[in-house]
């Protein structure tokens, strides 16, 4: 049975337009990602919204229509059951690691650790980074500029109390001839 675009966006839009296996999002990729069936509908599963994952081509190309058939087969991490935390950890070199079974299986079959995964991992640290500096560099430029404003407001109120202290200095020594 065929998805109806309005299921299709509700995936897309849940998945925030990205691979809810790796990351990697439409604007990366310069189009839409696919809609797989986490429990394909080939070993049973449904077209429920639960059991539908937005991913990318290769991360389904790796997936296929994996299930496990007896309880001892690993399992795949379930993006709609589960954070990351608990399965994956992000190096900073940009490789994740399995830190369950799950994950250390999921990371084997998606082949999570691929050079242009590590890569994409690493720019978008980066990115991050930059973005983190870039807000830091703005927030003191806006400090200075109100620093810089409240310098030329006492330097002005300076200015006028010298004022008064000279027109002061002048009364009172015209009052003293």
């Amino acid at each position: 049975m065929s998805l109806s675009l309005e299921i299709r966006e509700q995936v897309r839009q849940r998945a925030r337009r990205a691979c809810e296996f790796c990351g990697v999002s439409e604007v990366d990729v310069g189009g839409l990602l696919t809609i797989d069936h986490f429990h394909p509908q080939s070993k049973g599963g449904s077209d429920d919204l639960d059991n539908l994952i937005y991913c990318c081509v290769r991360c389904n190309q790796y997936k296929q229509d994996y299930w496990p058939t007896c309880e001892a087969d690993p399992m795949l991490w379930n993006p709609r059951q589960g954070n990351t935390s608990g399965n994956f950890v992000e190096l900073e070199d940009g490789r994740v690691v399995g830190i369950s079974s799950c994950g250390e299986f999921t990371i084997l079959r998606l082949r999570l650790n691929r050079a242009p995964l590590v890569e994409y991992r690493m720019r978008r640290r980066q990115q991050a980074e930059q973005t983190r500096l870039l807000q830091r560099y703005r927030d003191l430029v806006a400090l200075l500029t109100q620093a810089n404003g409240q310098l030329s407001d006492l330097l002005l109120e300076q200015q006028q109390l010298l004022q008064e202290q000279r027109d002061l200095l002048r009364f009172l020594l015209e009052q003293q001839e």
